[in-house]
């Protein structure tokens, strides 16, 4: 069933992060129907309207004329129209443009309705292999270093999952405050171009993670996502995933070949699952 927008109506729409089907038939109806699209980049936004031969009148409202761009849409609404605040990629206000505009119409009474979709962050989230019973979103960190490191050392003690984003051209230097004060040893997953033509997901630990991007140039290139798991490094990751193997294997194979092959798949220490699959034999865990 179509969805038509509703007179006096500020909806917050996600639009795509980077493959522009992953836009949602909600949004689409959506950006059909209000009087006016607010846009970061109205570009950028116009370039998604013509993919889906949408004709609609298309306003900016970016970072640097934000409240201005409020007041207009706040009066817009007032007069009866309906607008759909959109940004680049992604959901206005999550570490972009957008909440000024959200909070003003608040304020003067008018509904915001989300019109929710794509997500780095979520998408991240769902590739990365790590437990997620506490999610820290932390967005853009400080682009001097000197901010930068003092807000890593502010969530060093933080008991969560850490998600960032990052820009290209500060994703090495970034990687390496991590390393040095989150833990060389801390599992990292590096998320970047996320559903766009490159797209390229790794694992590892953040020691790793600069010599992994510096092999291919290309690499260094275009948006990232950095989860970061606190409280456990990547070597605990790997004792855990091996133990797993071996409760499989060892009722099936020899306990010296069940413990090489845990080994070699999940990077575990064979010496320490060695010592484990005796443990498990002792208990009479396996045949």
């Amino acid at each position: 069933m179509v969805e038509e927008a509703k007179d006096s109506v500020l909806y917050v729409v996600a639009t795509p992060i980077g493959n522009l089907r992953d836009i949602t038939l909600r949004a689409l109806d959506i950006l059909k129907s209000v009087d006016v699209v607010a846009a970061e980049d109205t570009r950028v936004c116009g370039k998604l309207l013509r993919h889906f031969g949408i004709d609609a009148r298309v306003i900016a409202s970016h970072e640097h004329n934000e409240r201005r761009s409020a007041a207009g849409i706040v009066k817009l609404l007032a007069e009866g129209k309906s607008v759909a605040l959109t940004t680049d990629a992604g959901t206005p206000a999550i570490s972009d443009p957008g909440s000024e505009v959200v909070a003003r119409a608040r304020e003067e009474g008018f509904a915001v309705v989300p019109i929710p979709g794509a997500s780095a962050l979520t998408a991240a989230l769902s590739i990365c292999g790590q437990r997620l019973s506490r999610v820290m979103f932390c967005g853009f960190l400080p682009a001097k270093e000197g901010d930068r490191r003092k807000v890593l050392q502010e969530l060093a003690g933080a008991s969560a999952t850490l998600v960032f984003y990052e820009a290209p051209h500060r994703i090495l230097k970034t990687l390496e405050d991590m390393a040095q004060i989150l833990g060389a040893d801390t599992r990292v997953a590096l998320c970047r171009e996320l559903t766009k033509l490159h797209e390229e997901t790794h694992v590892c630990a953040l020691a790793e993670a600069r010599a992994w991007l510096e092999s291919m140039p290309e690499r260094v290139r275009g948006e990232f996502v950095v989860v970061v798991q606190r409280g456990e490094t990547v070597k605990e990751v790997d004792m855990q995933e091996g133990e797993r193997l071996l409760a499989l294997l060892m009722p099936e194979l020899p306990l010296k070949k069940a413990v090489t092959l845990a080994a070699e798949i999940s990077g575990g220490r064979k010496n320490a699952l060695y010592r484990r699959a005796l443990e498990l034999a002792g208990n009479g865990d396996a045949q």
